[in-house]
């Protein structure tokens, strides 16, 4: 788990990601037949698969980056104010530390009580300690991007918590799952750590369409509904991997979808159906690119996702990455209806 604890705790707001690529770049370099760095930062990484003629070209994404501020303007008593880059809980982040990409610390405020901001995070302002403007603009500077901090922390019940879960579990899941594929399987396997997915999933729309994959496959976290929260739903931390049933931002392939509950019955992988209400997945932007590409998903069930002491399971991590292994070495044959 060292390596999930360092992409964790890596620095990489969406559109900065560099941080997270070159750790990650690291580890999948000497396991793959390619790796590739496009123009957007997306990490494409190919393990080729036996020449079966019955082979498939299968896209797994997961996204590097992590939501976080920028700085909109800096006020004349130093306090720094911002925008939301993705989605923020104005409530998480109050009183709570973060850290500007060169190093800087700040302590995050509202302009007035927290309660009454209703999740604008124009509301907010950090402090770096600096009590002028001019002494502020020393070390932040209109534009920088703050990400939070979250530190790891082993917990009861074989869970752990941090920040970055989303979506560093699933680039971690992946890596694994690439260090277990031998290129035996039929299928020429794309294992993509995407960029800027907290903002729009912007960087599976290029890299989807550079690979054109016949299959694509999201691998991101779903928030858990066991414990009260604003959301509805069945799933639960340490329930098993999510097959993603449901999602508002794409609809799962039926045929995707019932092959890999199959495999999970088949491989006796634990494993619950994921029903996302809300948000959305790199699915969304491979399953609308070329052509149109058959799309499920993979999910990795968070508690108090989006903030800095996101929880999961190490039980439902180990079930992804035997998930991801064994789908990607099955053999598909799409039956074409007229």
């Amino acid at each position: 788990m060292e390596l999930l604890k360092e992409l964790t705790q890596a620095w990489g707001v969406s559109g900065r990601e560099k941080n997270v690529r070159k750790i990650i770049r690291e580890q999948v370099k000497v396991m793959a037949d390619e790796v590739v760095t496009d123009a957007m930062g997306n990490l494409i990484v190919l393990k080729k698969g036996n020449g079966s003629p019955d082979g498939k070209k299968i896209m797994f994404s997961a996204h590097m980056d992590e939501i976080g501020f920028q700085v909109t303007h800096i006020m004349g008593d130093g306090r720094v104010k911002v925008c939301s880059v993705g989605w923020t809980w104005t409530s998480s982040a109050y009183n709570d530390k973060v850290v500007f990409q060169n190093g800087t610390i700040g302590v995050v405020g509202c302009d007035g009580p927290v309660e009454e901001a209703k999740n604008k995070a124009q509301q907010l302002y950090i402090d770096i300690g600096c009590d002028s403007k001019e002494e502020t603009e020393k070390y932040v500077q209109v534009g920088d991007y703050a990400g939070f901090i979250g530190n790891w922390y082993e917990m009861k019940g074989d869970k752990i918590t941090a920040k970055t879960f989303d979506d560093r579990a699933g680039c971690y899941a992946m890596i694994k799952a690439l260090e277990k594929n031998d290129g035996s399987g039929p299928n020429d396997v794309y294992y993509v750590f995407s960029v800027q997915e907290e903002v729009g999933c912007r960087g599976a729309v290029t890299s989807a369409e550079r690979i054109r994959p016949d299959i694509g496959v999201s691998i991101d976290v779903s928030p858990d509904h066991y414990y009260p929260n604003d959301l509805t739903g069945a799933n639960k931390v340490g329930a098993g991997v999510g097959v993603t049933i449901g999602n508002p931002s794409a609809m799962l392939d039926e045929y995707l979808v019932n092959e890999m509950l199959a495999c999970c019955q088949e491989n006796e992988i634990p494993y619950q159906r994921d029903v996302m209400d809300r948000g959305g997945t790199d699915a969304s932007s491979i399953n609308q690119s070329g052509i149109g590409v058959r799309v499920a998903g993979i999910s990795i069930i968070d508690r108090f996702p989006h903030s800095q002491s996101s929880v999961i399971s190490k039980k439902d991590l180990e079930a992804t990455i035997d998930l991801i292994d064994k789908y990607s070495k099955r053999t598909f044959r799409f039956e074409e209806e007229w």
